[in-house]
């Protein structure tokens, strides 16, 4: 059975098997000759095998060795391969950050938060998941992402930054009576069909809870995990619905201010406190906390 064999020895062996004298070896490898010679004993006789053959004009490589050195090649290439790819994925500068965000965040925060950390880390690598909360939290406990923007606050071992506050309007089409209130309360409308996001998305449960307080069971019509197309099926005029405000508007809808107090929903980064965060993304969280609110 084979011993492990360090594989600073085996590029001593591509230096002798280069060199083919143990005197020009060893001062290439900056080592005394009988020091080189017990370094290919030891070798050797870990491996079970006689690798180069001695005679008076140095030592020559046997099919033996030809076999060991083959592989010597393909493991320090390889080893040395591994140290680049990890410096430069730990490099602060240079090295990736993995964060995922909601759907809901794609085309307003996230690339203006990725604009303006560019400007500061232009070489950092940010390799994007874009998913739900659920999916979210799962990537983060398996470490598929490190960081992540999402909405409300996570329980268990999470850090959080909050990073923007955004109000919620109601979004009526542009043809409802509702259209041109300047305040509603959700108890006006009870009997409206809603459009929302499905049971166990982390925004659905503030809807309910809005609704929850006006003394409301809303009657749900439609249900879509994407904001925007939420939007998009209230301008058809299939129902009414809480967004952000950034949403309303988009495809002719109208949207009208509630009259419910802190109706709104805060977005943060997050991260599992359990584990340390990679240079880069920690980074990342450091530019974000600088930076403050995003509102």
């Amino acid at each position: 059975m084979l011993q492990p064999v360090l594989i600073d020895d085996l590029r001593r062996l591509l230096v002798l098997a280069d060199h083919e004298r143990l005197t020009d070896a060893a001062a290439a490898l900056r080592m005394s000759q009988p020091t080189l010679s017990r370094l290919l004993a030891r070798v050797e006789d870990q491996l079970g095998a006689r690798l180069f053959e001695r005679d008076a004009r140095g030592v020559h490589v046997n099919p033996l060795g030809d076999v060991v050195l083959a592989a010597a090649r393909d493991i320090t290439a390889r080893y040395d391969q591994l140290e680049h790819d990890l410096a430069t994925l730990l490099d602060p500068d240079s090295g990736t950050v993995r964060l995922a965000f909601l759907d809901s965040m794609a085309t307003s925060l996230v690339p203006r938060i990725l604009h303006d950390f560019r400007s500061v880390a232009p070489h950092t690598r940010v390799s994007l998941r874009q998913e739900p909360g659920h999916e979210i939290l799962r990537d983060l406990a398996a470490g598929v992402a490190e960081l992540a923007i999402t909405s409300p606050r996570p329980p268990g071992p999470h850090g959080w930054l909050p990073l923007q506050r955004q109000r919620l309007v109601l979004v009526v089409p542009a043809g409802s009576p509702l259209a041109g209130r300047r305040r509603i309360g959700l108890a006006e409308v009870a009997d409206e069909d809603v459009v929302t996001v499905p049971a166990g998305f982390g925004f659905r449960s503030l809807v309910d809870e809005l609704f929850a307080a006006a003394g409301v069971a809303p009657r749900v019509a439609f249900e879509i995990g994407d904001l925007a197309t939420i939007e998009g099926l209230v301008g058809s005029g299939l129902g009414v619905a809480l967004v952000p405000e950034q949403f309303a508007g988009a495809s002719g809808t109208v949207g009208v201010p509630l009259a419910t107090d802190g109706a709104a929903r805060v977005v943060g980064l997050t991260w599992r406190t359990d584990r340390d965060l990679a240079p880069a993304a920690g980074r990342f969280r450091e530019f974000l906390r600088a930076a403050g609110s995003f509102d």
